[in-house]
């Protein structure tokens, strides 16, 4: 049994048709969502979005990786258990904010980092993602 290099690992990600399977499928995506709410959880400046969850960060870890999974062009494991997403409506009862906003950035960002996302990648979804921040914000 011979052991890839890192290059070639990146190399047989890019052969995929998606963005989920060039960051890695399943197991990219989860240490993805585990590092971003672990760094929510973690850094002090990030306690007012940390406070719009509940305690047990569980259930929203699941609730994100199955979402990104499907949004990232994997399975769309999220779809299959709630129905089509409306994140605006999701995240009606919460004030979303620009600070909670470029909060929620600053820990995917990191996150993405952390996990070691090629920059190549990461530039490809950082403006989606503030994109779709952008689109829940409901309070200035």
């Amino acid at each position: 049994m011979t052991t890839d290099t890192v290059e070639e690992q990146k190399t047989e990600a890019l052969t995929g048709d998606s963005m989920y399977e060039w960051l890695g499928g399943e197991k990219a995506i989860k240490d993805l969502v585990n590092r971003f709410y672990d760094i929510m959880e973690s850094d002090e400046s990030l306690k007012s979005i940390r406070d719009m969850h509940k305690e047990d960060l569980s259930p929203m870890r699941l609730s994100l990786f199955e979402f990104l999974s499907g949004w990232l062009g994997g399975p769309p494991l999220f779809i299959e258990r709630n129905g089509s997403p409306c994140l605006t409506s999701a995240h009606e009862p919460f004030k979303i904010n620009p600070e909670a906003r470029d909060m929620w950035m600053k820990c995917i960002n990191q996150a993405m980092v952390d996990v070691d996302i090629d920059e190549k990648f990461r530039d490809m979804l950082t403006p989606a993602f503030e994109r779709m921040t952008e689109m829940m914000r409901n309070s200035s």
